[in-house]
């Protein structure tokens, strides 16, 4: 079993379940920047690196605008509807 927790509230726990997982990498990922100090340099390294491993796997950059809002709504349905796969970038 796998315990997630959501850091947004340490009152109240949320549980949440995986959502399902495919059995490998195809179509399009996407790198996406919450915008925090040095989240591109990180994005430029996971880009390279995924790139070696998924020559075949597009990958797109995406980056919300601040990281001290939520993504926007147009910019998650946008990277919902382009994206297979999606890796968010935390760093500072």
């Amino acid at each position: 079993m796998t315990t997630i927790l959501d850091p947004t509230d340490e009152r109240v726990p949320v549980e949440r379940q995986l959502a399902a997982r495919k059995n490998n990498i195809t179509g399009v990922v996407g790198l996406l920047d919450i915008s925090k100090p040095r989240g591109d340099v990180f994005l430029d390294q996971v880009e390279d690196r995924l790139q070696e491993l998924l020559p075949d796997v597009e990958l797109r950059r995406y980056a919300k605008p601040t990281f001290t809002k939520p993504c926007p709504d147009d910019l998650r349905l946008k990277i919902r509807s382009e994206c297979d796969f999606v890796v968010e970038a935390l760093a500072d």
